[in-house]
């Protein structure tokens, strides 16, 4: 297990240079950061010149690269158009999204695996019908309008919550921005887990189980569902990344000041310190998820070994 981690981690490092590579290429092809310092003005050419020298933007771009990631390993995110570290803004704006997230994957497991049982071992019957078409309607439906359509309803009609969440973004404020953005990949784990379940179920291990006379709950938990959990848990690993990198939508509708709102605001201002700043950590975030999710499938499966 120790040799197979220390080579999964070396392997992440030419993976980290490569995308941050490609995505520093990417945001430096947005167009001119130092147009969007000027707003509505042209900058005048001496004071163009003044600010590429300042940011370092009148370099090559392999070596404003190599400079940027020299810095990133000092723990050195560089420092936004307006004068602020991106290490501040990251400081109040991955504990937000993370709180978020948590709160996301908590709907996908608790919500989303348990129905996914429910149908799994009821394939055929009404239960497993209408979940079925519940989860095709939400997954057909973009998040924009659940959002638009829960916060109008619930916040603005019924009162029963704040239509935006407060600066401080606290547990109880984020449930239904939780819910929002998890909504999509609750039902394609609904969905997951009911097909791994119902092929499981024919399997010979969980014949056997049943044939020993085990009780029910113990041949569903201890057997199929642990076994069939593995597909889940590739899917919710790769999904962390895309909750915390995709909740732009979420985070505009409630007003939530996370990731996804700096990111927003770093595209809008053409911010390249902002938006290469905090897509590495989300790359990051990304390897070390993807690395959980290999060492969780031998705690799911005995028969799995690492050489």
């Amino acid at each position: 297990m120790g040799r197979y981690v220390v080579r999964r981690l070396l392997q992440m490092i030419p993976v980290f240079v490569g995308a941050t590579l490609l995505i520093f290429l990417m945001v430096n092809v947005m167009g001119d950061p130092v147009a969007g310092l000027c707003g509505e003005r042209q900058c005048d050419p001496a004071t163009a010149a003044r600010l590429k020298k300042e940011f370092g933007l009148d370099k090559p771009v392999w070596q404003q690269y190599l400079t940027y990631m020299g810095n990133v390993f000092t723990g050195d995110f560089g420092t936004a158009f307006n004068g602020q570290e991106v290490t501040e803004l990251m400081s109040t704006a991955f504990p937000v999204t993370i709180r978020l997230t948590l709160i996301a994957i908590a709907f996908e497991v608790v919500v989303g695996i348990t129905l996914g049982v429910v149908t799994g071992l009821r394939r055929g019957r009404p239960v497993d019908t209408g979940v079925l078409l519940v989860t095709l309607v939400v997954i057909s439906v973009p998040t924009f309008v659940t959002g638009l359509l829960l916060q109008l309803l619930l916040g603005v009609k019924w009162g029963w919550i704040r239509p935006s969440v407060s600066s401080e973004a606290p547990f109880d404020e984020l449930i239904l921005p939780g819910l929002v953005l998890a909504s999509v990949s609750l039902a394609y784990v609904t969905r997951l887990t009911r097909t791994s379940i119902a092929e499981n179920r024919r399997s010979d291990y969980v014949r056997t189980a049943v044939a020993k006379g085990l009780p029910r709950h113990r041949v569903v938990v201890r057997h199929l569902l642990r076994n069939s959990l593995i597909p889940v848990v590739t899917f919710i690993g790769a999904d962390i990344g895309f909750l915390m990198g995709g909740a732009i939508v979420t985070e505009r509708i409630f007003n939530i000041h996370g990731v996804g709102y700096q990111l927003y605001q770093g595209i809008l201002r053409q911010n390249t310190q902002t938006v290469v700043g905090f897509v590495t950590v989300l790359v990051l975030v990304f390897l070390v998820a993807n690395l959980v999710v290999d060492l969780l499938y031998a705690v799911l499966d005995p028969r799995i070994r690492y050489a």
